[in-house]
């Protein structure tokens, strides 16, 4: 059975990542993409749809393990009767092929290690065939193959449809491994570079890129270790950051509520410029923003809620039956039907991403205001429609309060962006027009004036958590009465153990899901944010630690957290959950703004 999910530690070279878990295994990569099948897969299933794992024979649970500095360079420390051993894992950025890396080192004494490699392409079902040639191992299935050595030369042999290396390491020895990935059809990939000048290079590009962080508040440990992991989910050659790099880890243990999560999300769009140019990343922010142009590029009426890595727009979603699922939570799912949903939100988002990137600086796209024009022509005639809303429900359309919300700031950015940039065209009358109309109908049909709340969507009692972002997107002032109701209800209403769920549990009709999930870490950060700006610093600051103290050993979060079993839930890393730790660590350091009142 893999670990917890909280058991794991991530490495990557900015196209893919792996999952190791502290018993030194590899439970978790896809090649050559995040979104590629998964070639170990035990992270779903058992050893036998693939792993690897490399530690002192007979030895079960590492003594300790830390990243190297701020990089994404782990280090993972075993101590024997025999002696101490370190195994260092790595992926170094790629030029062709991707490379994995890991090196052990003796520190003390002698230790007898043993590896164990199980490859299973196509997500754990096809067992390749293996070869030896010019030094190395070779498996070969379909399009895939895997070409693994060995530095110094260690014997490695087969049985039972694995490669194992016995081998001693005493203090001072090192053993490298790389396992490289290539198309089967193509000849010998170039031969990776020197695995200690790769380590080196790998550690000197992580910290030159650390270097650029330019917080400096009380939690810049935490702040810079979630820009590494949100750089870690960074597809380099678009800039697209995938929303995990997991998919289908259950937000119940048992459950079906099972996703991929390996795309990109427009929801993420403006929190998630806001984490990275306010973090001083304005690279990863410019790839970004134009990865978002590219991705909604053609007929608003064909936007969608999630894209490809690379914008890719057909995500068909089927399910994998040999797996048994995390835990046995299953189905497994492989893409995400959710990205054919209508959810009007995310036209709110684009737009307030836009305009935040012209407010912090960043070089205008010629085209980009032409695009904005036309999705708020779009939106327009569409947002009086019910959607699926932000949680991406599948228990039918409803006018949820949040999706009105984000219209409105559609039509407010757009405003706000022709007042700052009167060289920019556009029926600013009109635009002013419809966010009133908006402000007026949420106000009437999503507020509950007996419970003094806004509400989940219209005509409902259920409450929903974004009703957290209205003071943060400028919907409604701080001090309102109806911002003060509605934090204190979703506080006593959505808690689950000083955590914030994004709705009830009751609403399952609401979701069409059976079961239930954890509390929603973003949520949590958005209720701290709220407190922060309604006046409740002291309790903002003490949700916040609170918050950071469920983080792994390694400073990860998942998507969900489980406070009566003490667990982390839902696909991992999760980036949502890190750009709401960077954000609130922003307003409560007072370096993050929130849009005034319109």
């Amino acid at each position: 059975m893999p670990g917890p999910i909280e058991d794991y530690a991530i490495i990557g070279d900015l196209q893919t990542a792996a999952l190791v878990g502290p018993d030194g295994s590899i439970d978790w990569l896809c090649l050559p993409r995040f979104d590629s099948a998964a070639c170990f897969a035990a992270l779903l299933g058992d050893p036998d749809n693939g792993r690897w794992r490399l530690a002192p024979r007979g030895a079960k649970r590492c003594a300790r393990r830390s990243y190297r500095g701020d990089t994404l360079v782990l280090d993972t420390f075993w101590q024997t009767p025999t002696g101490t051993v370190k195994v260092t894992d790595f992926m170094p950025q790629r030029d062709h092929a991707p490379d994995l890396i890991r090196i052990v080192e003796g520190v003390a004494g002698e230790v007898v290690m043993r590896g164990e490699l199980a490859l299973r392409f196509d997500y754990g079902s096809v067992v390749p065939w293996v070869r030896h040639t010019d030094g190395y191992r070779v498996a070969v299935a379909g399009p895939d193959s895997v070409w693994l050595r060995a530095e110094p030369a260690v014997l490695m042999y087969g049985r039972n449809m694995r490669t194992y290396a016995d081998f001693t390491v005493a203090a001072g020895e090192k053993v490298a491994f790389i396992l490289t990935w290539h198309p089967s059809h193509e000849k010998l990939p170039r031969r990776a570079e020197d695995p200690y000048q790769a380590l080196r290079h790998c550690l000197d590009d992580w910290d030159a890129w650390s270097a650029r962080c330019v917080y400096e508040g009380p939690w810049r440990s935490a702040v810079l270790r979630s820009m590494i992991t949100l750089k870690a989910l960074t597809y380099a050659p678009t800039g697209a950051i995938a929303a995990a790099a997991t998919t289908s880890l259950p937000e119940e243990i048992g459950g079906v509520r099972n996703w991929d999560y390996r795309y990109c999300w427009l929801r993420d769009a403006a929190l998630t410029l806001n984490a990275l140019i306010s973090g001083g990343f304005l690279q990863e922010a410019h790839a970004w923003r134009d990865w978002l142009l590219r991705a909604v590029a053609g007929d608003p009426a064909d936007l969608q809620i999630m894209y490809g890595i690379s914008g890719e727009r057909r995500l068909p979603e089927y399910e994998v039956p040999w797996l048994a699922g995390y835990e046995g939570s299953a189905p497994v799912r492989v893409g995400n039907a959710a990205a054919g949903q209508l959810q009007l939100d995310v036209y709110g988002e684009v737009l307030d991403c836009l305009h935040l990137a012209r407010q912090r600086g960043l070089d205008d796209v010629a085209h980009a205001w032409s695009l904005q024009r036309a999705l708020m022509d779009f939106l327009e005639s569409k947002w009086r429609e019910p959607d699926e809303g932000l949680w991406e429900v599948r228990g039918g359309r409803r006018h949820f309060v949040h999706s009105k919300v984000m219209a409105w700031v559609a039509a407010d950015r757009a405003v706000r962006t022709v007042q700052a940039h009167p060289r920019l065209k556009g029926d600013v009358d009109r635009w002013r027009s419809m966010r009133a109309q908006v402000h007026a109908e949420v106000c009437e049909k999503g507020y509950d004036p007996v419970r003094n709340t806004f509400t989940q969507s219209y005509g409902s009692a259920e409450l929903d958590a974004a009703t957290l972002l209205i003071p943060q997107v400028g919907f409604l002032p701080p001090t309102d009465r109806r911002v003060l109701g509605t934090v204190a209800a979703v506080r006593e209403e959505l808690d689950h153990g000083g955590f914030v769920r994004r709705y009830s549990p009751r609403a399952g009709a609401v979701d069409g899901l059976p079961g239930t999930e954890g509390a929603f870490l973003a949520c949590s950060f958005w209720l701290a944010d709220a407190l922060h700006v309604t006046g409740r610093e002291d309790e903002a600051v003490e949700l916040f630690e609170r918050l950071l103290a469920v983080r792994n050993d390694v400073g990860l979060l998942a998507e969900e957290w489980d406070p009566v079993a003490g667990r982390q839930l839902g696909n991992f890393p999760q980036a949502f959950s890190h750009v709401g730790l960077v954000n609130t660590a922003l307003t409560l350091s007072g370096s993050r703004g929130r849009i005034a009142t319109s």
